[in-house]
């Protein structure tokens, strides 16, 4: 491998070699990137391969529960100012998709990494990273993720006494949790929509006080720590209290957060805000959201939200109603099965807006809208809700696998 003091031993390379093998036999087979298959037959061969992979680039990881595939596109832009980077852009984040990802990287000398919060420390243990940026902890895939109080502690645990940088968001009480374990923190007020996962305090139990941006706990004491980097409208304030301004071709206040922590993550490498955040303008879409797609003579906009607090931040950046939504839920393994989140979110917010339903838990949602007062058609297919929607952009708002399914639908 090119720039690598310590070339891979031929154990190694066969294993990088029968993964990329196995990943086209996937892709020829039309079963997708084969980024997982490869990894995994490339992980059976050599278990030690990820770690091998990773000693010649300086490692990033991004976790959250939601925001990370956009995050680390956006670092990944932006790090490109100081280097090669190879990165597991389609989102592929257990280990052995960022196997797959770092076998494609030799010549690069940063591997910015989505990391799936069930494996960050495992990862970290792996892959001795520089930087960690950790945006966010909220509820999902509720028959099998942990919840969220445990995944902070698994955090906190795992990152203890971790020599990388780690940028976390202060406004995220479970996140400061978890990354106060660490030695070297550097602070972005990112903000935080959605608060329900965060009520009672993560070190003691009691009750969090949550004066407006603020939050401690009145029991214990633990608090917001003081952020050096924040948010601040269409601006990112850098720790010398500098303003940059964020133009971004994301949509939405999410992503301007995205935005901040992802200038944070460059300037630990020496990319400057402003050439960070210029560089960020060239991401369109990512992995398929966002796009803006035409299909049976109209133009859909796809939107991935997949748990609650992913569906309060995109219900803020629809178009206002009349707009004509499509709302598809599926629960398959991908989702996680429990489709009881459905009751967290708050669809009031769709009032006004033609709303059509569907997917493989159409009903389920169904029954929620009707709850919450909604007007709404229930639709076998996209092409259905489509031709019945009045004119105009259609917002469409998927969890995972539906908008997989919609994407292969619209070609996308």
């Amino acid at each position: 491998m090119s720039g690598n003091s310590d070339p891979l031993s031929p154990r190694a390379k066969l294993a990088v070699t029968a993964g990329k093998a196995a990943a086209a036999v996937s892709r020829a087979a039309g079963r997708g990137s084969g980024s997982v298959i490869g990894g995994r037959v490339a992980l059976k061969l050599d278990p030690d391969l990820l770690a091998r992979l990773a000693t010649h680039l300086d490692v990033i990881l991004v976790s959250a529960t939601n925001g990370k595939t956009t995050t680390t596109r956006l670092i990944a832009e932006a790090l490109g100012a100081a280097g090669p980077v190879v990165s597991n852009a389609l989102g592929a984040n257990m280990p052995a998709g960022i196997t797959s990802a770092l076998a494609g990287g030799s010549d690069a000398k940063f591997a910015v990494i989505e990391v799936d919060e069930k494996y960050l420390a495992g990862v970290a243990r792996d892959t001795d990273p520089k930087c960690i940026a950790l945006l966010n902890l909220s509820r999902d895939q509720l028959d099998r993720a942990a919840e969220t109080r445990m995944m902070a502690e698994h955090w906190r645990e795992g990152l203890a006494g971790s020599k990388a940088v780690v940028v976390a968001n202060a406004d995220d009480p479970l996140v400061v949790w978890a990354a106060s374990s660490s030695p070297n923190v550097m602070w972005v007020a990112a903000g935080q929509m959605w608060k329900d996962d965060a009520w009672s305090c993560p070190s003691c139990g009691g009750v969090m006080q949550r004066p407006g941006d603020d939050w401690f706990c009145g029991d214990c004491g633990f608090r917001r720590p003081s952020p050096t980097w924040a948010l601040s409208g269409d601006h990112v304030l850098d720790p010398h209290g500098s303003a940059w301004p964020i133009h971004l071709q994301l949509p939405g206040r999410a992503n301007k957060a995205n935005a901040a922590s992802s200038a944070a993550v460059a300037a630990v490498f020496g990319v400057p805000p402003q050439v960070a955040l210029e560089r960020m303008y060239q991401v369109q879409a990512v992995a398929g959201r966002y796009d803006v797609v035409q299909f049976m003579q109209r133009d859909l906009r796809l939107l991935l939200a997949k748990n609650p607090a992913g569906w309060l931040e995109t219900f803020s950046l629809i178009d206002p109603p009349p707009t004509p939504v499509i709302l598809s839920v599926n629960a398959r393994g991908a989702d996680g099965t429990d489709t009881s989140w459905l009751w967290d979110v708050d669809y009031t917010r769709l009032t006004g807006h033609p709303i059509f339903v569907l997917g493989d838990r159409k009903l389920d949602l169904a029954v929620r809208l009707e709850v919450a007062n909604q007007q709404f058609q229930v639709c076998e297919n996209l092409d259905q809700a489509v031709q019945q929607a009045p004119p105009g952009r259609i917002e469409v708002i998927a969890n995972y696998t539906a908008f997989q399914d919609l994407r292969r639908r619209v070609g996308n």
